[in-house]
């Protein structure tokens, strides 16, 4: 094994400081940081502006700052307790990512970010120009961009800007945002950056962080021993304005002023250190230190250059490294190293020309890949003799495997499923088993034919777990980008979803947690089946708007008639069509006892829909034969529904 990574890692190239001299030397960060003093010295909170065609918008945290200042004063309160996003006033503005964490429960976190952050930017969007400015704004190519606690407001916009294209259209490429932070504290739990990788954002976000800049990792910490007023003071020593504020402003930076330097940085190095070295744990509860964790890319900046790492857990541990190591000449204090960012954006294009005439007679190292690292490694800051130097290198190196892991990983899930499919024919050869009789939908729910039921069932938990199998790669960033997007496990995710959910609604209901949980469609379907009808839509073979289930059946039926086949499908092309029939026979039986008219026609009314639904989807052939078997469910259900129309107080309302 060791001999197999040697070859590997001679043949790879170390590109994370190609990277980050590519950042360095363009104008973006340049551009960027310009907005954000300009941020700082306006009014409103916010300004914008074109240049190259891209729209930079800047956003200052002063405000956030300055209406903390009593509390940061008091010993910080809550100012960065995390917030859940699921409230009334948030679950609307952040749908996607809210949507996304729908095991929330069963892993103990609830997507959410800290407060202050969250506060100032609620207060933001109350804003007529702010609101103004979105639609100015869509789409065109932006940045969006703030330093210090202005880059956790230009954060959350972002993902706010990111939701809101997401949700308006069925599917195409993201928008052209980008989010550039500078010093910007972190904004969100474990929760937030696992629902940002889902919806493939990370590269939407940027975050420059100095070599010993404390702002950015503080909030490692557990909560009750983070100093808020560093926070809140170094965001209003940057602020031009504060001299008309000199009560609250003093107040706040006498206090940072008066910290025991040496005891803040034990304190940051102390816990951003136990991250690091834990994040080889499984379980994310399990990490110490507070409850915020990093999402997107991280530039670590230096005078000698700066390194891009895209991966949370390589983020988190060279946050670590870097701090870790000697400080540079000059940079010592605190303030200086959150207030150098203007410095480093000017003077690092220039840094990289002279470090590549000064590397130009230096001997070769032993691979291209060995003098990447060590490229890396004294672009971050790092002095190659540092005694975190090591361990930074082995970081490094296992970020650097994790990232090439992607399309691996990708190759070998494709043999799997190649093993995997004797499993799924297997269940195709059970539903053809009872096609004609009262089809595998009805037969798995009854357990008719018992060896026959137990096989088919060992088969559903088998594909079942293969896909969560595949969503949990997904989840941990190790499968590539566009995955859920590629026609191969679209369809393979779909047909799996067609063949085998019908299974697991008959066992939903084969258990009676219909009356115990709940409805199948909201209580009771798998998170997997949820994101395949999202990769589904997204390839644009679905009339159905993400997250739009109430609208799934007049646009499925919408759909069925546009297309009319010459025989029945070989599965139903709606996945819950047997949900929706269990949810029609409960309807019927509950309309024969009800007395109240009122409640009997709304309920007449939904079995009507409903009625019309599948009636367009057995006229356009859109059902498989199964669904017509003399003794399905379906067929049952019509009887029952013609029944109850044949009785007089029905028809009278029906007419």
């Amino acid at each position: 094994m060791d001999d197999a990574a040697g070859e590997e890692e001679a043949s790879m190239f170390e590109t994370s400081h190609v990277l980050g001299a590519l950042l360095a030397s363009s104008p973006l960060l340049a551009r960027a940081w310009d907005r954000c003093a300009a941020a700082n010295a306006a009014a409103s909170g916010f300004v914008h502006g074109e240049d190259g065609g891209t729209v930079y918008v800047g956003f200052s945290g002063a405000p956030a700052a300055l209406s903390a200042a009593g509390a940061a004063v008091a010993g910080g309160g809550g100012l960065f307790v995390p917030v859940g996003l699921g409230g009334d006033a948030t679950r609307r503005i952040f749908a996607p990512l809210v949507a996304a964490e729908p095991d929330a429960a069963a892993v103990g976190e609830q997507v959410a970010v800290q407060a202050l952050a969250l506060q100032c930017f609620l207060k933001l969007c109350g804003s007529p120009d702010f609101q103004i400015l979105l639609d100015q704004i869509r789409g065109k190519a932006v940045v969006f961009t703030g330093h210090s606690l202005g880059g956790a407001i230009a954060a959350l916009v972002t993902l706010h800007y990111l939701c809101i294209s997401s949700s308006s259209s069925t599917f195409g490429p993201a928008p052209p945002v980008l989010c550039v932070t500078f010093g910007s504290p972190l904004v969100g739990n474990e929760a937030l950056s696992r629902a940002i990788l889902r919806e493939r954002w990370g590269s939407n976000f940027c975050h420059v962080v100095s070599q010993h800049d404390v702002v950015p990792r503080l909030l490692f910490c557990p909560l009750d021993t983070v100093p808020a007023h560093i926070i809140v003071g170094m965001q209003l020593q940057q602020w031009p304005a504060r001299t008309h504020h000199a009560g609250a402003v003093t107040a706040v930076t006498a206090r940072v002023a008066d910290t025991d330097r040496h005891a803040l940085r034990q304190l940051i190095q102390t816990h951003v250190g136990a991250v690091a070295m834990e994040q080889k744990l499984a379980d994310p509860a399990a990490l110490s230190g507070g409850p915020y964790r990093p999402f997107g890319t991280y530039v670590m900046c230096s005078p000698d250059g700066a390194v891009c790492v895209d991966n949370p857990t390589a983020a988190v541990q060279m946050l670590y490294a870097t701090f870790a190591s000697r400080c540079s000449p000059g940079l010592e204090s605190p303030e200086v190293a959150h207030s150098c960012y203007g410095d480093l954006v000017l003077k690092m294009p220039q840094h990289l020309l002279v470090k590549r005439r000064l590397r130009a007679a230096d001997a070769p190292a032993t691979s291209n890949y060995d003098a990447g690292v060590s490229l890396a490694l004294e672009a971050s800051g790092i002095h190659a003799m540092a005694t975190e130097a090591s361990t930074a290198r082995h970081w490094l190196k296992t970020s650097k495997r994790a990232g090439r892991r992607p399309s691996l990983n990708c190759a070998q899930l494709a043999t799997k499923l190649g093993r995997i499919t004797p499993c799924r024919a297997q269940i195709e050869w059970y539903k053809a088993l009872f096609d004609g009789e009262l089809g595998y939908y009805d037969a798995f729910k009854q357990r008719r034919s018992p060896k026959k039921f137990n096989k088919a069932n060992m088969y559903r938990i088998k594909l079942g777990q293969f896909w969560d199998g595949v969503l949990a790669m997904l989840d941990a960033g190790q499968l590539p980008h566009d995955f859920h997007r590629r026609a191969k496990w679209v369809n393979a995710a779909r047909f799996y979803q067609l063949l085998v959910e019908p299974l697991d609604i008959a066992d939903y209901h084969r258990h009676n947690l219909h009356r115990t949980r709940g409805r199948y469609l909201t209580h009771g379907r798998e998170r997997r089946y949820e994101l395949f009808d999202r990769w589904w839509q997204e390839k644009g073979c679905a009339g159905v708007r993400r997250g739009d289930v109430a609208s799934s059946m007049s646009s499925s039926a919408a759909s069925a008639s546009r297309r009319r086949r010459s025989k029945y499908a070989g599965l139903t092309q709606d996945p819950c069509f047997w949900a929706r029939v269990e949810d029609a026979r409960e309807q019927t039986e509950s309309a024969r006892s009800e007395r109240d008219a009122a409640e009997l026609a709304m309920k007449l009314e939904e079995l009507q829909e409903f009625e019309h639904y599948s009636g367009e989807l057995v006229a356009s052939r859109e059902v498989s034969v199964d669904v017509l078997a003399p003794q399905s469910s379906y067929t049952l259900w019509v009887e029952e529904w013609n029944q109850l129309k044949h009785r007089d107080e029905v028809r009278t309302i029906l007419l």
